[in-house]
């Protein structure tokens, strides 16, 4: 039986025959750290530019897949991300809130970013969703399961020659496929432009996987995607979940008073 509330995408990749948990990554995921000796600079502007194509084409293209999370705590988790021909876009995560209690869906589209909640068999509620964030701005961090970004978010960023990045071409990640890159930032001064990490491109422009901080991510399915993303649920006020988990309830007294 399938989680309630995911997309037909999320059913139908499922339906291949992926196991979604069988990530084969060795220890608790980290950024790759920086080369010990920088490339040369012809080697460094095709690396940047290979990469801003790479964008570039993943901002034009549909489709939906299917990944894991691995953040290095044992439980790989689902992903999958879905993108609209119109550019709308949607990324749902398994035990992406509430310290891993509930799982919930990152949807943009032309009104707005929302925060929407997801059913699961041991959570049998309907969706619904709060906005959060004007088109095309950020997830604010207590209500971010971060690997949103991973998908669209930095895109524009890749496609920047002006942004302060240091990009390297690196081996493939173990068990991804595609074309992977070193990113880093140049900036001493400045926040981080993106996450910091390798990102791995297949031929098409899809995210075939990923390196960051908070985990490693890996396709393992991929299909094309729909004309449009819609909600999964109706719009609500609020409030939107929170990432971490719910302090416990309060002990209640038991009204029994000890002998003297």
């Amino acid at each position: 039986m399938f989680r309630r509330g995911l997309s037909a995408s999320v059913a139908l990749l499922l339906l291949t025959g992926v196991t979604a948990c069988s990530g084969d990554s060795d220890g608790d995921p980290q950024p790759a750290p920086s080369a010990s000796q920088a490339p040369s600079a012809e080697v460094a502007s095709r690396a940047r530019s290979e990469l801003a194509a790479r964008a570039a084409q993943a901002m034009d293209t549909a489709y939906a897949a299917l990944y894991t999370l691995d953040d290095g705590r044992g439980r790989p988790r689902n992903v999958v991300a879905t993108v609209g021909r119109d550019g709308t876009w949607r990324v749902d995560v398994t035990g992406g809130a509430l310290g891993g209690a509930a799982d919930v869906s990152i949807v943009s589209t032309a009104n707005g970013v929302y925060q929407c909640t997801l059913g699961s068999q041991s959570n049998p509620i309907n969706p619904t969703c709060v906005k959060v964030a004007k088109a095309g701005k950020r997830v604010p961090a207590d209500y971010s399961p971060k690997v949103e970004r991973l998908f669209r978010q930095w895109l524009p960023v890749f496609t920047d020659r002006q942004a302060a990045l240091s990009v390297a071409e690196v081996p493939p990640l173990a068990g991804a496929e595609g074309t992977c890159y070193s990113i880093d930032s140049i900036s001493a001064s400045l926040a981080d432009p993106v996450d910091i990490g390798i990102y791995c491109y297949a031929d098409d422009g899809v995210l075939a996987a990923a390196r960051v901080g908070f985990g490693e991510l890996k396709v393992t399915n991929q299909i094309a995607g729909p004309a449009t993303v819609t909600l999964p649920g109706p719009e609500t006020a609020g409030p939107p979940m929170g990432m971490d988990a719910p302090p416990p309830p309060p002990v209640q007294p038991t009204g029994v008073v000890p002998s003297a």
